[in-house]
């Protein structure tokens, strides 16, 4: 996949391991997260950019990163697919990824077959995200804000050779 993964997470086990299936993979470029100044660096090169989030003991910790991904000021960056890898997460923690934005939480078996399925659903097609003061990400009834306030509604199309472009921006109210 002509695309750059970054692999947050420790620089060995689940990290190691999850940057060892993303060459598996195909990924272009494979890095480990260092920031989002080099992220909007690596986006000049590869237009493409997955956030791929090792599975932590504490999903709450992800916050902080996955924030700052989401929130940045920078469009190729805020809209890119954030992933999150988890050998058998519980309900809760999934919810936690949902409410903070991932695309997805994938679960064992992490078969090349399986992922790659999963990763190609986050590109070439349409996809929708609500963006409310406390959330950005892939459009999700049940956490896209209160349903009375206003929301932003996002169409995007993330390719490989353009990254992430904005096919439609508008502004809705709720309820």
């Amino acid at each position: 996949m002509k695309a750059c993964a970054y692999v947050v997470g420790p620089s060995d086990g689940a990290g190691e391991a999850l940057r060892d299936m993303a060459r598996s993979l195909g990924f272009a470029v494979v890095l480990p997260y260092s920031g989002l100044a080099a992220a909007e660096t690596q986006a000049h090169q590869t237009p493409l950019l997955f956030f791929m989030f090792a599975a932590v003991d504490e999903v709450p910790s992800l916050k902080p990163v996955a924030d700052s991904i989401r929130f940045s000021p920078s469009r190729r960056i805020r809209l890119s697919p954030l992933v999150y890898f988890a050998e058998s997460p519980s309900l809760d923690q999934i919810r936690l990824c949902i409410d903070m934005g991932f695309d997805d939480v994938i679960t064992l078996p992490f078969t090349p077959q399986r992922i790659t399925g999963r990763l190609k659903r986050m590109v070439e097609r349409p996809i929708v995200f609500h963006e409310t003061s406390a959330y950005l990400g892939p459009e999700r009834r049940s956490v896209s804000g209160d349903s009375r306030s206003q929301y932003r509604r996002l169409e995007i199309m993330r390719t490989a050779t353009a990254g992430v472009s904005v096919l439609r921006d508008e502004m809705r109210a709720g309820g």
